[in-house]
């Protein structure tokens, strides 16, 4: 008898695997990060092959650290950094370009050349999408552009587009299997939500040929088997989601008003909009949540591109913490951030701004700013954008939301946590189990195998709640500090 659920977490800087049990339980986890590459200003890559090796030895750790073989796992759920391109040959396996990774603005000039033709309407109406760089489309275009007879090489139908779930499918099963899932695929710009379909006119527009394309299914059923191979069994890929639609089914945000926000590389805030897909008013955007027994779900998304990743550059390229632990007892141990702002728009900024052309600011500096005002301004920044979304979110939705349920690595600070209830007025609950992302890819596997009949059954409560503490005259003078902030880094790029 299978003991077990495998999620692997495909995430933008690291790829995980996680073992769950029958309660729901984490049993064991493996962890690998791989290569960021930046070829150039506001460009992000990977490697794709390096993704690859790197789940695959997380997946194989996670089985050696629960003394588990393959015949002890009843499915494999995927859940995946979404957008991120990957196109490779069908022939043999191997990508023909770096992944472009969701976060990159190259693909800023073919987004402009859309506007110009006057289609920012059409996109709006069939995919629930804005014309960015973030999604998917524009990126495969700039692959095929890219490589040596692209265009020609995709029409004969010698090359594969994939989101990274499609990427690590194929490779699972050797090549048998060119599928995604609903979640990732209305994350293309590229496919009609209402209709359920690859868009003509959208692959007209980028000029994107049918046959590099995958099969589009429901999120929880078996998409195939993983090669012998791999783990010594023939185990079903039996779900798969985004990342982000995976933490809100984790989240049991199963019913029409539910709404959660993941702090991860960058933060996303879904609230399940249920049969409706309502147009965002606000810079919000549409998305499919899941395909689940015959129906699809919906929610509104509001995307944050840089807020981990920020807290990682205070890490990695200032060098001022030794490691993400250590910045709540920074942050503490000054009053405030001595107003202090940072805006990290690295890459631009995403909803309800969507400017590309965003780049990071640090404002309100004097002699007595100190890295813990810094380190402060960064954690508080993630708070900020977060209420920037839940603004639009309550706009679009015509409701108050009365909590905010959080998942993600930085959902551990309970510094950040607090900030965040106290910036938004309104209850933060996080659950024992943060895993959620994890979770909901294992449940969607598992609901399709058996493995669990009901993820009602799994259901727990908020392990902790977070209530305002902070004055309402207090936390507006704080906003608009930041809202003043943010308007000096919009549009500094130059073409």
């Amino acid at each position: 008898m299978a003991r077990f659920v495998m999620a692997l977490d495909q995430g933008t800087t690291s790829s995980r695997a996680i073992l769950f049990d029958r309660d729901g339980s984490v049993v064991a986890v493996d962890q690998h990060e791989f290569t960021q590459h930046f070829p150039k200003p506001g460009w992000v890559e990977h490697d794709a092959d390096e993704i690859w090796q790197s789940q695959l030895r997380a997946a194989r750790g996670a089985l050696g650290k629960a003394g588990a073989v393959g015949t002890d796992i009843a499915a494999i759920g995927i859940t995946n950094q979404r957008e991120t391109t990957v196109v490779w040959e069908r022939a043999s396996g191997a990508p023909v370009h770096r992944a472009i990774v969701w976060q990159s603005r190259q693909t800023g000039p073919i987004c402009d050349a859309l506007r110009r033709r006057g289609l920012e309407d059409e996109v709006r109406k069939r995919t629930g999408l804005v014309i960015d760089a973030y999604f998917s489309g524009t990126k495969v275009r700039f692959i095929l552009d890219a490589i040596p007879d692209g265009q020609k090489r995709a029409e004969r139908g010698e090359l594969a587009f994939g989101t990274v779930d499609s990427w690590l499918l194929h490779k699972l099963t050797r090549g048998r299997v060119h599928a995604t899932e609903y979640s990732n695929a209305s994350r293309t710009l590229l496919y009609n939500i209402h209709e359920r379909a690859w868009d003509p006119l959208l692959l007209e527009a980028l000029d994107i040929p049918r046959a590099l394309l995958p099969a589009v299914r429901e999120s929880s059923g078996v998409f195939g088997l993983v090669d012998r191979e791999w783990f010594g069994a023939e185990i079903p890929v039996a779900g798969m989601a985004g990342d982000q639609q995976a933490a809100l089914f984790g989240q049991r945000c199963t019913q029409p008003g539910q709404a959660k926000n993941t702090y991860g590389t960058g933060c996303f805030l879904l609230m399940n909009t249920g049969a409706e897909a309502p147009q965002s008013r606000s810079g919000l955007v549409t998305t499919i949540a899941w395909g689940l027994g015959g129906r699809v779900d919906y929610a509104l998304e509001g995307s944050v591109f840089v807020t981990g990743s920020a807290v990682q550059w205070l890490r990695d390229g200032l060098q001022i913490v030794a490691s993400a632990a250590e910045t709540e007892a920074l942050a503490r141990s000054v009053p405030d951030s001595g107003g202090v702002y940072l805006v990290p728009a690295f890459t631009g900024l995403g909803a309800p701004y969507w400017d590309e052309r965003a780049r990071g600011a640090l404002v309100g500096l004097t002699r007595g700013t100190t890295r813990q005002h810094l380190v402060r301004a960064t954690l508080e920044a993630i708070a900020y954008q977060t209420r920037d979304v839940v603004e639009c979110l309550q706009q679009d939705a015509d409701l108050s939301l009365a909590a905010l349920r959080v998942d993600g690595g930085a959902a551990a600070n309970d510094f950040l946590m607090q900030f965040q209830a106290d910036i938004l007025g309104k209850t933060v609950e996080r659950p024992a189990q943060l895993e959620v992302t994890a979770l909901g890819a294992a449940l969607l596997a598992g609901l399709a195998t058996g493995f669990w009949s009901d993820p009602s059954a799994l259901a727990s409560a908020a392990a902790h709640r977070f209530e305002p503490r902070m004055e309402e005259e207090r936390r507006e003078a704080l906003y608009a500090g930041w809202k003043r902030a943010v308007e000096r880094a919009r549009g500094w790029a130059e073409d």
